[in-house]
């Protein structure tokens, strides 16, 4: 086989690969995103139930979910303090 077929084919791969790679790599972060929202809205969904006895309630939307599963705890904590001294 020459070497031009054997160079073209393999630059045809490599760009089929960095392709579907790409698009891959949307797809994963579309889906770790996915998981990181429900799990602030179950995480808000916790906290309002133990919260309601401390008049602690914060809604579960999207921004909020989305800042309770990025940013974890703190996020949590951030919301927590939100809802007691700046909107009450």
């Amino acid at each position: 086989m020459e070497p031009k077929v054997v160079i073209t084919v393999l630059l045809a791969l490599i760009a089929v690969l960095l392709v579907v790679g790409a698009r891959l790599k949307a797809l994963r972060f579309i889906g770790h995103a996915a998981i990181r929202l429900i799990v602030g809205a179950l995480a808000l969904f916790a906290i309002n139930a133990i919260g309601g006895q401390f008049s602690i309630h914060i809604p579960i939307n999207l921004i909020t979910s989305l800042v309770c599963g990025f940013l974890g705890l703190p996020g949590a904590a951030a919301l927590i303090v939100i809802d007691q001294y700046i909107l009450s």
